[in-house]
């Protein structure tokens, strides 16, 4: 029997995801002080700064682009889901998304003791409203909702030492082979997507020892032909 890991699970969120939105709302039917309890960190598609900092740390971002079919199966798919849960949910439009802004604005309103009040206020405008939240106006009033100082988290991207912090949380993310999200590690314990979120916790929360499962041998090349309520 393997033993239970002593570090708590990792739990790798997107504001871009749709299923991060519907995972962390299980999640925290089980676990309501999830951001406390686990170690929560952003996972996002980086720009030009945030790549070149990342390869230069050696790491790289697994996340591949989805297709078109994929992407409107996810539209379908969420919307079914949460109206399943009869939660509003009001699909955004990206253009040319800056996704810095809201990530790195999230890492400050962590620090500053307000993780969950920003992550729900950002969630919210985004799939239930279908606001922008690229935009600095959209992120501002996320901001102000959450008892925050609009200006520290707009410009949080523009903060060298929130730059290095997101930075990291990649690199993070490409040590543990994160290839999209929502994502939950636990020791060697891996679980990609909402379908998920039901196994984690029967593993995580078992009273005695649950077998770890060995990971596979890396591949050099590997196809991604399903779809298990994940995404970026």
């Amino acid at each position: 029997m393997a033993r239970r890991p002593i570090k708590p699970p990792k739990l790798y969120f997107s504001f871009r995801s749709p299923y991060s939105w519907l995972t962390l709302r299980r999640l925290r039917d089980a676990v309501p002080n999830v951001m406390d309890v686990f170690d929560v960190m952003p996972y996002w598609d980086p720009d030009e700064r945030t790549s070149r900092e990342l390869a230069q740390a050696g790491g790289e971002f697994h996340y591949a682009q989805m297709s078109r079919a994929k992407h409107l199966y996810i539209l379908m798919d969420t919307k079914r889901l949460a109206q399943a849960e009869g939660i509003p949910m009001a699909w955004p439009i990206d253009v040319d998304p800056f996704w810095e802004l809201p990530h790195l604005g999230w890492l400050r309103a962590r620090a500053a003791g307000q993780a969950d009040r920003f992550y729900d206020e950002v969630m919210a405008a985004r799939w239930q409203r279908g606001e922008n939240i690229c935009e600095p106006e959209v992120l501002a009033n996320c901001a102000s909702l959450a008892g925050l100082d609009p200006s520290s988290i707009v410009e949080a991207h523009v903060d060298d030492a929130v730059r290095k912090e997101g930075v990291d949380c990649l690199y993070q993310a490409y040590l543990d082979d994160i290839f999209a999200v929502p994502y939950l590690k636990w020791g060697q314990h891996r679980f990609w997507g909402l379908d998920r979120v039901e196994g984690f916790l029967r593993v995580w929360q078992a009273d005695d020892e649950t077998p770890a499962v060995e990971p596979p041998p890396k591949l050099e090349k590997a196809y991604d032909t399903d779809q298990a309520g994940g995404c970026g």
